[in-house]
C-alpha cells in the first residue's frame, strides 16, 4: 500500500497594509476581494486560483 501524504497546498500570508501598514492575515487563494481592516484598500483580488496580492507578504502562516 503507497501512503500519500496530504500536504495543505493553499496557505495563510500575514500581509502589511502599504498605505497604513496594518498587518492582517490573507488567504492566498482568496475568493472575495480583501480590503484592508483599517483604512479598506485592497490587499488582495481573485484570480481564479491564487489571488492577486497587493500588499507587501510578511510571513507565510501554515
Amino acid at each position: 500500500m503507497v501512503q500519500v501524504s496530504r500536504e495543505n497546498r493553499s496557505k495563510f500570508l500575514k500581509v502589511r497594509c502599504p498605505d497604513c501598514e496594518n498587518e492582517q492575515l490573507v488567504f492566498e487563494r482568496a475568493s472575495t476581494i480583501v480590503e484592508c481592516n483599517i483604512c479598506g484598500r485592497v490587499l488582495a483580488e481573485p484570480r481564479g486560483g491564487k489571488a492577486d496580492i497587493k500588499a507587501e507578504v510578511v510571513a507565510v502562516v501554515e
